[in-house]
């Protein structure tokens, strides 16, 4: 007999619970979005429109002027975020993972054997990237804390000091983490994005002829009647979308939707009417205007605002100083800078992690910056080249990704990439014109970044030819060790080796100096997936050559935090006892000594010497117990 039920009070309570909760999180992720993901691009209206503005003839700004920069604001934000941000570059997301090095790996997967320049855009993208660390914080905190200059302009003299102190406390603090501080990042930013509706909307009521800027025609008018000044403006313009890069960079952090939620719902509204506010304030202001966000702001409302703006620019700063934390450790993972200490800052969130080296490495160059240029007028002609750069290798990795990852038709491919392409090139070649007045800086720092990852790069594939061509084949040492037994001792040893084919250097020599061997002896290589993350189940790959020698391969995603001890313990559901206490851990620390033979010359085998000798020690980085290592020194020449 066939029974029917119908749902239990408790039944729909849960269905109803889940949804609730759901939805809960969807608004929790777009509130921490709008601090992290747009802290950067939310504050641009402090000086992007003031630039732009500035760019063109003093005294002789006319009202088709100013509504032809308010579009190229207008359009350049709808274009380059919404369109090719929102709808295109944020899908092409790797297993949820975003970012330059993500994309870089999602292409390659496109490829049987990848091409090399893939990697090279690459590279130059993260270093790009660093440009861009160093500059956000100067500018954003130096342009919040000028606008001090509005109530007192006595205080001018001490805007860089208070920046030096602020800047210094930012980076003080990261070594306690961002959770806690990471819970004030929406609300403020959200206050912070309401109010410069409210303050836009206050004006546009007064001069709602202002909207007609919407009309795209005014800004192609404009850069036809100033073809002369269209590189500085477009430069100028630019900076309305820096910070545009952080759609993707935090993507794996809250997902695409709360990103476009966010986007939709708040940030682009605001941001569009903000702008159109300090327009016509311009337009109904007698007189020159130096200032137009601080010098719109109803008297009452000053000093609130120029608070709130010292603390949205130092939340956009902390999203660029975390990303910068994050990069390297994708860096590090997929062996393009050497190992540096991590660590990390909650024990629920593994992506919260503080580097002290790139932490002091960012403070210095950004103080530097700011006591340099002093103001932000200064260190506008500077930010625009490293964000860019990004944007540029975005889009062309993009295309890689359509055509070869998504299976566009070329053709398709192409009609979607050339405007956009266009686009970018524009913003890039109107920044390089500033390369003089102070855009070397990105330039140098990238350069410097890019020549880094190279060396080292280029060190260690001629490190792990030489030591190769050096090393015996792991099968020939396993069958001899086989047929001539040496002493067998209890207990397990663990060897580490990059080079899954080789024998360890640790074992032969461990073998040469002890002239013993352990009763259970583990060949463990750790490899880095092109993956952000690698599920539990695919970690681990176990290999028995006998009752004496097995291999083991552990695969971490490039966002994972390698830790031995914690894939090991996985490995007992194939069947293999580990146990910690008598297990010991043998490493190789060499040694290495440059050679007049060298692949690389002379004096760039002494900076990858260098970069070696400061890498964090393997124990550390993989977090294998300290007491149980056993570290075996030998010299190389490289």
């Amino acid at each position: 007999m066939k029974q029917t039920t119908s749902p239990s009070p408790s039944a729909g309570g849960a269905a109803t619970d889940q949804a609730g909760h759901a939805k809960n999180k969807t608004s929790l992720l777009v509130l921490s979005a709008l601090g992290v993901v747009y802290g950067d691009i939310g504050t641009s209206p402090i000086y992007a429109f003031r630039q732009a503005l500035h760019a063109t003839p003093p005294g002789q700004t006319t009202q088709g002027e100013i509504l032809g920069i308010l579009s190229l604001i207008i359009w350049a934000l709808t274009i380059t975020v919404t369109v090719k941000y929102i709808f295109f570059v944020t899908r092409a997301d790797n297993k949820g993972e975003g970012g330059t090095l993500s994309l870089v790996a999602l292409a390659r997967s496109g490829f049987a054997t990848a091409p090399g320049w893939i990697t090279v855009a690459g590279v130059i993208g993260a270093a790009l990237f660093y440009g861009d660390a160093i500059l956000t914080p100067a500018i954003s905190v130096l342009s919040a804390v000028e606008g001090i200059e509005q109530v007192a302009p006595s205080a001018a003299p001490f805007v860089v000091p208070a920046v030096v102190v602020l800047i210094f406390v930012l980076f003080f603090v990261q070594r306690y983490g961002t959770a806690s501080v990471g819970r004030v990042f929406g609300p403020v930013t959200a206050v912070w994005f309401i109010a410069l509706a409210a303050v836009g909307i206050s004006h546009i009521v007064q001069h709602p002829g202002v909207l007609m800027a919407i009309n795209p025609a005014y800004g192609v008018l404009f850069l036809i009647q100033h073809a002369g000044l269209s590189l500085i403006v477009v430069g100028a313009i630019f900076l309305a979308v820096t910070g545009v890069e952080g759609l993707y960079v935090d993507l794996g952090h809250f997902g695409r939707r709360p990103i476009v939620i966010a986007w939709f719902s708040l940030v682009f509204p605001c941001l569009l009417l903000n702008y159109l506010g300090q327009g016509a304030f311009v337009l109904g202001h007698d007189g020159p205007v130096e200032h137009p966000f601080f010098e719109m702001q109803p008297s009452w409302a000053l000093i609130p605002m120029i608070g709130l703006a010292t603390l949205a620019t130092i939340i956009a700063s902390q999203a660029v100083i975390s990303g910068a934390y994050s990069l390297t450790q994708q860096a590090i993972a997929l062996n393009l800078l050497p190992r540096m200490t991590v660590l990390h800052t909650s024990e629920t969130q593994s992506g919260q992690i503080y580097m002290p080296q790139v932490n002091s490495a960012l403070m210095i160059a950004v103080l530097i910056l700011v006591v340099s240029f002093r103001t932000s007028s200064s260190l506008s002609n500077a930010y625009g080249i490293a964000v860019s750069g990004v944007m540029l290798v975005t889009i062309v990795l993009l295309g890689v990704v359509m055509w070869r990852v998504w299976r566009w038709h070329w053709l398709a491919t192409l009609l979607v990439m050339i405007p956009f392409l266009i686009i970018d090139l524009g913003f890039f070649i109107s920044n390089i014109v500033k390369i003089f007045q102070g855009g070397w800086v990105p330039a140098a720092v990238a350069a410097v970044m890019a020549f880094v990852m190279w060396t080292w790069m280029t060190g260690r594939k001629l490190l792990a030819e030489k030591t190769r061509r050096d090393e015996v084949p792991l099968q020939f040492l396993v069958d001899n060790l086989t047929k001539k037994r040496p002493i067998i001792v209890p207990g397990t040893a663990i060897f580490l080796t990059s080079d899954i084919e080789g024998a360890p250097t640790a074992l032969l020599h461990s073998l040469k100096h002890y002239k013993v061997l352990h009763e259970k002896n583990v060949i463990l290589t750790v490899l880095t997936s092109e993956l952000p993350r690698v599920p539990d189940d695919e970690k681990i790959r176990i290999e028995a050559f006998n009752e004496l020698f097995w291999r083991v391969v552990v695969t971490f995603g490039y966002v994972e935090t390698p830790n031995i001890p914690k894939a090991l313990a996985l490995a007992r559901k194939l069947g293999w006892k580990f146990d910690i206490m008598s297990t010991s851990f043998f490493l190789s620390r060499r040694s290495l000594k440059p050679s007049q033979r060298g692949g690389m010359p002379f004096w760039q085998d002494r900076i990858f010497i260098a970069l070696a000798r400061n890498a964090s020690d393997a124990t550390e980085y993989f977090h294998i117990p300290t007491g149980r290592v056993v570290e075996i020194g030998t010299q190389v020449t490289v």
